[in-house]
């Protein structure tokens, strides 16, 4: 398997998780507030939001707005990159970035107990 499939869907991955993150940051910090992660978060997501605006329901509330934007990058990574990458089963463990993440940590907390 060619390794810049897994590049871009750690690219997509990263995305959708900083999107799902700037909306959770919403909860706590307004979008324009001094806070440094606050800052990044938009920074960073504003341009995939503009792209996204021509299909984002206008009726959305603000901080609902990453989310649905994310969710278009989680049902890609979801459809389409399992069949890229060859896997039958489709589910939140064939998505590499996440099954990565949940190998490092099944292994930190095995060394641990």
């Amino acid at each position: 398997m060619s390794p810049w499939i897994y590049y871009f869907d750690y690219i997509l991955g990263t995305i959708m998780w900083t999107l799902i993150g700037r909306s959770a940051m919403s909860l706590f910090q307004k979008e324009d507030s001094n806070f440094f992660f606050m800052k990044i978060f938009v920074k960073l997501t504003d341009p995939i939001l503009r792209i996204f605006k021509i299909i984002t329901p206008s009726f959305l509330i603000p901080i609902f707005v990453p989310l649905y934007v994310a969710w278009f990058f989680y049902m890609f990574r979801f459809y389409f990159m399992p069949w890229v990458l060859g896997y039958s089963v489709m589910g939140m463990l064939s998505f590499p970035l996440e099954s990565e993440f949940t190998y490092f940590l099944m292994n930190l907390f095995k060394k641990q107990f």
